[in-house]
């Protein structure tokens, strides 16, 4: 599961969870020399869509270290951006645990693929 999935990923559907983001992610076993290609562009319209204080605090969590605000597109020099693709792109978390902020729940990730399945008697039936 790379950072960019994580960003998006919440547990809203668990009864009693009212926000259920971020996830804390708990890894086991991290793969952070996957190759993708940097795409400027990308990356650049990648910025405004990321909520960057998750993107940052999970970068951070293994050894990249972010600007505190997210930076303006345009405005960003190309260092700054390989930064962000590295944390968003070629971070993998391959196997571990996301866990539910608000009730402790813990979903697997094993071999990259995160199981966000929730038991029947979990669900939140609104």
């Amino acid at each position: 599961m790379k950072l960019i999935t994580h960003n998006i990923l919440t547990s809203r559907c668990l009864k009693g969870v009212t926000n259920g983001y971020p996830l804390k992610i708990l890894a086991e076993e991290v793969d952070k020399d996957n190759v993708v290609d940097f795409n400027k562009e990308f990356i650049q319209r990648l910025i405004p869509k990321m909520e960057w204080n998750v993107l940052a605090s999970a970068a951070k969590d293994f050894g990249v270290e972010l600007p505190a605000e997210a930076p303006q597109p345009a405005d960003a020099d190309d260092e700054t951006l390989k930064k962000i693709h590295h944390a968003a792109l070629e971070i993998e978390i391959i196997n571990g645990h996301l866990e539910c902020p608000e009730t402790g729940r813990k979903f697997p990730i094993k071999k990259g693929i995160p199981n966000m399945l929730c038991n029947e008697d979990e669900v939140d039936s609104k």
